[in-house]
């Protein structure tokens, strides 16, 4: 009889074992699902940052432009040496990494007259976040893609134009 009590024993702590296998991989999916958030989180973060790096270069780009027709960079690699001038203008370092890929390719977007105006993610991933965006990256809510979330630069409407437009509808006919 003290066979028959041992096969049951061992047969329970087989079961018992099997059952700490299962949880411990349960375990280990759950975390390794939250720390791959984490890391797409804190990539999302990076992205907004890098975005803004370069929508900030774009713009102080054209803002110098020198003369009175103002211009968009050709290619990106302007925004590390601006040849326009006869000392060196650095609007960027380095074209940075996109987060999203791993990789320094951006996708660019085309200003209306020429140059480049904004760049964004190639990357198809969705993300995860949707809302709460910074005042300049509303565009963003919503979106389905990281290549939905585009850093824009656009010069905001001149103060001659609008004043002129205030001016003509003040005038009577």
């Amino acid at each position: 009889m003290s066979s028959g009590k041992a096969r049951s024993q061992q047969g329970f702590t087989y079961l018992v074992a099997m059952f700490a296998v299962a949880v411990a991989g349960l375990l280990l999916a759950v975390t390794s699902e939250v720390s791959s958030h984490s890391r797409q989180r804190e990539k999302e973060k990076e992205l907004l940052f890098v975005g803004d790096q370069f929508r900030d270069a774009i713009a102080l780009y054209y803002q110098r432009t020198p003369g009175t027709v103002k211009r968009y960079p050709e290619k990106l690699e302007d925004l590390i040496e601006d040849k326009r001038y006869l000392s060196m203008q650095r609007y960027l370092r380095k074209i940075y990494t996109d987060p999203m890929t791993g990789k320094p390719q951006w996708g660019t977007i085309a200003a209306p007259g020429g140059g480049i105006m904004g760049v964004h993610s190639l990357s198809d991933q969705r993300p995860i976040k949707s809302a709460n965006f910074d005042i300049r990256d509303q565009g963003f809510t919503g979106g389905q893609r990281y290549t939905d979330w585009k850093f824009l630069y656009e010069p905001p409407a001149s103060g001659a134009a609008k004043g002129q437009a205030s001016a003509s509808s003040l005038k009577e006919p």
